[in-house]
């Protein structure tokens, strides 16, 4: 009889970059080949889902800016526009929860990332003519949700790379710095406008007036910046990263989601924590432009999506140690009562308010929003494992590994349909903020709607998953 090495399985393992073996809860196997895989697999993941969450809210900075460049649009057509990528990522997100198991994690975001060459070079172009129509730019908008879509796939890609006691924090790290495009697009835009960094080739520079004086910008490079680094990104994952043959799933089988209680409920939650996230990101510009008139929006904006970004991570370590749910749900508490102190800080009828506390209150929503993130996609991957293993005879090797195929499965399209569901709060709340100031004259209705919501956050994440004899303790 002869015997194979570990070094002879781990090369048979593979074929081309196809992984044919991946057993990353088998600890001998981690140890020795699993590990390093899934980390190179992670690192090549995030400046891809850094750059698609850049071109996602780039219009949150663009439609800031288009009043000065002399494009005559009404204050409710520029929240349209900042809140038109949030709905159509959201709806594509929809459809990219499915497509890692149907086209392997290595092709789909090597695609998907090319993909975002489309609205950056569109922009770029478009920003250069005043005369441009409103639908042209509202087109732009949505396809920038290509951007947006790209999240529920590259989550689903890396929960499959990961061991349950490692999902967490793999997740938060994936999604936290790739949450850092947002704010990172917030920041840099007001920069690179004001520089000529492309010559020729990138277009001519635009006049305009700012506090009574005349300035010189390059309203395209807000855009054509991420070209390059897009390109770059598509290339390294096409040739750096990795398929798992194991994941591949049909759509039917994905589609046995549907018929979870657990997907419905979660959706709801991550609504709460992502929705807000990306729906404060996307409209906090407007917001602060419009209640606090003498503030320069652009420099504070980005500060909200950085502390949520950089906190999502922690949101997954912290439910690896104290479980996710314990997380979750005094963290929507603390939501509830932050936005208490917004409306606290806003000014009446254009009189009074506190910049300082508002944004101070605002800090530490973006900061519980990305802490709910992390603990949520912690929640996900162990409730639909521990679900599938249930009833399962441990001593069954095969039961207990189609078992783990199935709930890694079923996590994994979760994480993405979630995640799609999540992102209709980047459309939601900018144009909830709108409707209520052209209704009521402010933003109060609508906050007060956000308080509701998360106080029903607080009594699902209790009574499922948190409580003594929950359903699904996680």
């Amino acid at each position: 009889m002869s015997s194979t090495s570990p070094s002879a399985v781990a090369l048979g393992a593979r074929q081309g970059r196809t992984l044919q073996h991946w057993a990353p809860e088998d600890k001998a196997f981690w140890s020795r080949e699993g590990e390093a895989v899934a980390r190179r697999n992670l690192w090549l993941s995030v400046p891809a889902l850094f750059l698609a969450f850049a071109i996602w809210q780039v219009w949150s900075v663009v439609a800031v800016s288009l009043p000065s460049l002399g494009f005559q649009y009404s204050t409710n057509q520029l929240f349209w526009l900042a809140a038109a990528p949030a709905l159509s990522g959201a709806t594509l997100r929809i459809f990219y929860s499915f497509m890692v198991p149907v086209f392997g994690g290595r092709r789909w975001t090597a695609i998907s990332t090319a993909s975002l060459l489309i609205p950056a070079l569109g922009i770029g172009f478009a920003v250069q003519d005043n005369t441009t129509g409103y639908p042209t730019m509202l087109l732009l908008a949505l396809l920038c949700g290509l951007g947006g879509g790209n999240f529920s796939s590259s989550m689903a890609n890396i929960s499959f790379f990961f061991p349950k006691e490692k999902k967490g924090a793999a997740l938060g790290v994936n999604a936290g710095l790739g949450n850092l495009g947002v704010s990172v697009v917030q920041f840099l835009s007001p920069l690179v406008i004001a520089l000529g960094l492309f010559g020729a080739i990138g277009g001519e520079a635009q006049q305009i007036m700012k506090n009574g004086a005349a300035s010189t910008v390059w309203a395209q490079n807000a855009a054509f910046i991420w070209v390059p680094f897009i390109a770059l990104a598509a290339v390294a994952a096409w040739f750096g990263m990795n398929d798992i043959a194991d994941a591949k799933a049909s759509f039917a089988a994905q589609a046995a989601i549907f018929r979870r209680k657990h997907n419905w409920l979660m959706c709801v939650l991550y609504l709460g924590c992502f929705g807000s996230f990306i729906g404060y990101a996307a409209g906090f510009p407007l917001l602060i432009k419009s209640q606090f008139p003498g503030v320069n929006p652009l420099a504070y904006a980005w500060m909200g999506p950085l502390t949520g970004a950089l906190i999502r991570p922690v949101g997954g370590w912290l439910a690896d140690k104290l479980g996710g749910a314990r997380v979750t749900v005094w963290n929507f508490a603390v939501m509830a009562l932050a936005v208490v102190g917004v409306l606290h800080f806003l000014p009446t009828n254009g009189v009074g308010g506190s910049f300082t506390g508002f944004f101070a209150m605002f800090l530490v929503l973006f900061m519980t929003t990305g802490i709910g993130n992390g603990s949520t996609f912690r929640m996900i991957p162990v409730i639909f494992l521990n679900q599938a293993l249930r009833g399962v005879d441990r001593h069954d090797a095969v039961a207990v590994a189609r078992a783990t195929k199935e709930g890694n499965t079923e996590g994994a399209a979760t994480l993405g349909f979630t995640g799609a569901i999540g992102a209709y709060g980047g459309f939601f709340i900018p144009k909830s903020y709108g409707t209520s100031i052209s209704l009521t004259g402010g933003p109060e209705a609508a906050l007060y709607c956000f308080i509701g919501f998360y106080v029903l956050c607080v009594a699902i994440t209790w009574w499922f998953y948190a409580r003594k004899h929950a359903e699904m303790p996680c």
